[in-house]
Parts: structure tokens; C-alpha cells; sequence
């Protein structure tokens, strides 16, 4: 067996049983953050770890739905976590909340860009150049998150909101009609993405992808289903993955709501840009996560490294609760109209905004 044809089998062994590995990815965080993290208390007892249970109910619908919709995690969870979290509980600091929403969208991410990667419909080079392009963006963002003022972060985030909700309502995320392709005839092959696999209904695996002299790419879903497009636009997309960027790192979201809009525009396929979205967001949040939790010592004003300041006993409920919510989220997409589910959320983008604005105005 050729090393080609090895990879090839490992990759469709692990997508087909993704599901298993979705739901031991949490499982293991949990237990390592419940036997390995430090925490402020040297011996927290049950009630410390129990405290927060509440947040995996607010968590999995948060998921839930704006894995449906195809935006940033953190765009619910941040606002979420500043208005409702402290009727119960206590206010948070802006680089606490966003550590905490950037942590639980990258699980439950992921989770929901391996459902899309099993189908096909993520277009790995252009994510990978957009995750290149976007990577000294969103670690900038990060980093300016630890001396920015909290009324000019709820300003801030003000703004993204607002965009976020304009973007929405601008976007047509509806699920348009592939083409037929030649799935189920089993007997054509093309190359995909660094391998050769037959053009047939049944296959796992990453897409099959054929370019032609002109550019145009044509992609076929595990389905048999083919999504024709090229990689025009680079400047739009480069502009708006950048400054999508900054937000990601700073508030926890951005990249995803600028982006998808931009390809989009660029007349990338719906499912196609929703796929790749999910693997751009998913990889700068991870990114994001690791320089809020280990970045504050790199920047004059920044706090140092102390892992104990983290609310793991939040964390443990966010994160398996996000990467429930992003497997329910294809089968949501299918049953319920999906625009109906982005007008919503673009609406309670635009009140939480307003509500930010005047937070912003108190605090000067």
C-alpha cells in the first residue's frame, strides 16, 4: 500500500467515525481540566465544579444556533456572558469572557466543520490561505484585548454586533440547488486535494476537485453533487478576513461574519464558503484561545501567565456543550428555515449592540 493510498484510508476511517472522536475530544478536556488544572482554591471540592451546570443549557442553544446559521460562537456567547451571566452570578472581566466564549467555540466548531468536511464541502486550500492571511490579525486582537479599556472594548464590540447584524440581513445563506455531478456512476475520478478518489455517491472523505485551464473548479460532495466556482476576489477576501481578524482576537468573533460575506460575494457556492468558514473560524479561534490564556505577559499592561485565574468550573460545561450543539446543528439547518434563524439573530445582534453602546457611554 502506497503512502498516498494510506493516508487516503486514515482520513476516511477517521470521517466516517467522526462522531466518536467529537465526543471524546470534550470528554478528555474535561477530565484533564478536572484532574491537571490549577485552580486559585488548592483543593476545589464538588460545589466548585458543579457551580456553573446552568451554562450547559445556555451553551448547547447558543451552539446550536449559530452553527446553523454558519457565524462566531462568541458573537451569542460574549454578549450572553456580559448581560445574563451576572444576574446569576458576578460580572466577568472583558478578557475573561472572551477567553471563555473563544474556548467553547473552538470545540464546538470543529465539531461542526468535521460534519461539513465529511460531506465535502470545505475547499482546504482556500481555507488554509485565509487561515494563513488572517493569523498575525487575530493574534494582534488578542493581545490589544488585555490593555484596551472596557468602554472602548463594549464599543467596540458595539460595532462588530452591528455589522455582524448587517451582514446577515445582507447575506443569502439559503441552500441553493448543487448541480447533478455524475455521483453514483462510480467509474470517474478526480483528483481531491492531494489524492484520487472515485466521483460516486458513496464516498467519505475530503471532496473531489477537478480545475480546469480556466481556473473554474468543480466540486464534488460525498453525495455526488458538483459546486462549480473560482478563486477570484482574493483582495476582497484578504480585506475582509483582516479586519475580521482583528475582532476574532479581540472579541471572539468577526473573521466569521466578514468572511463567509466575501466569499459569498466572490460567488463561492453557499455550502462551499459556509464549510470553509467553519474550518477558518474554527482554527483562528483555537488560535485566539491559546494568546488569551497564554498571551497576557507578551504586551506592556497585559497580566501574566496564571492558568489559575481561568473559570475552568465554567469551562467544563461550555465546552461539551458547544460541541453537542455543533453536531444538532446540521440537522436544524435542515428542518427549520435557516433564514428565518438569521433574521433572528441578526436582530438580537442589533439590540445587544444598542444596549453595548450605552454601556460604552457610561463607562467614559
Amino acid at each position: 500500500m502506497t503512502a498516498s493510498s494510506s493516508s487516503t484510508s486514515v482520513q476516511k476511517a477517521f470521517l466516517k467515525y467522526q462522531h466518536v472522536f467529537v465526543f471524546l475530544a470534550p470528554l478528555a478536556f474535561v477530565v484533564g481540566v478536572y484532574f491537571f488544572a490549577p485552580t486559585e482554591s488548592a483543593n476545589p471540592g464538588t460545589g466548585y465544579w458543579l457551580e456553573y451546570w446552568w451554562l450547559f443549557i445556555a451553551f448547547l442553544i447558543g451552539a446550536t444556533i449559530v452553527n446553523t446559521v454558519g457565524i462566531s460562537g462568541s458573537a451569542l456567547f460574549v454578549p450572553f456572558l456580559i448581560f445574563v451571566f451576572p444576574l446569576f452570578a458576578y460580572p466577568l472581566e472583558p478578557n475573561t469572557l472572551v477567553k471563555i466564549g473563544l474556548i467553547s467555540e473552538s470545540f464546538g466548531l470543529s465539531s461542526s466543520a468535521l460534519a461539513f468536511i465529511q460531506y465535502g464541502l470545505v475547499d482546504r486550500r482556500l481555507a488554509t490561505t485565509l487561515v494563513l492571511g488572517g493569523v498575525p490579525f487575530v493574534v494582534a486582537g488578542a493581545l490589544l484585548s488585555f490593555v484596551i479599556p472596557e468602554p472602548l472594548f463594549h464599543a467596540l464590540l458595539g460595532i462588530a454586533l452591528l455589522a455582524a447584524s448587517f451582514l446577515l440581513f445582507r447575506a443569502n445563506l439559503g441552500h441553493e440547488e448543487p448541480g447533478g455531478g455524475s455521483g453514483g456512476t462510480g467509474d470517474k475520478t478526480v483528483s481531491a486535494d492531494g489524492g484520487e478518489l472515485p466521483d460516486d455517491a458513496n464516498k467519505l472523505g475530503p471532496a473531489g476537485v477537478e480545475r480546469d485551464d480556466s481556473g473554474t473548479i468543480t466540486r464534488v460532495d460525498r453525495e455526488g453533487n458538483d459546486y462549480r466556482y473560482s478563486l477570484g476576489g482574493y483582495v476582497e477576501r484578504f480585506a475582509n478576513y483582516s479586519v475580521g481578524g482583528v475582532f476574532q482576537g479581540l472579541a471572539g468573533f468577526g473573521i466569521g461574519e466578514l468572511g463567509i460575506i466575501s466569499m459569498l460575494r466572490t460567488e463561492v457556492p453557499v455550502r462551499v464558503a459556509i464549510g470553509t468558514n467553519h474550518i477558518v473560524v474554527a482554527t483562528t479561534a483555537v488560535l485566539a484561545s491559546l494568546v488569551h490564556v497564554f498571551g497576557g505577559g507578551l504586551v506592556p499592561g497585559g497580566h501574566s501567565m496564571n492558568l489559575a485565574s481561568t473559570p475552568w468550573n465554567m469551562v467544563i460545561w461550555t465546552v461539551p456543550a458547544t460541541t453537542l450543539g455543533g453536531q444538532i446543528a446540521p440537522y436544524v439547518s435542515a428542518a427549520l428555515d435557516t433564514g428565518t434563524i438569521k433574521k433572528g439573530v441578526g436582530g438580537l445582534f442589533a439590540i445587544i449592540a444598542v444596549a453595548l453602546f450605552l454601556m460604552a457611554v457610561g463607562g467614559f
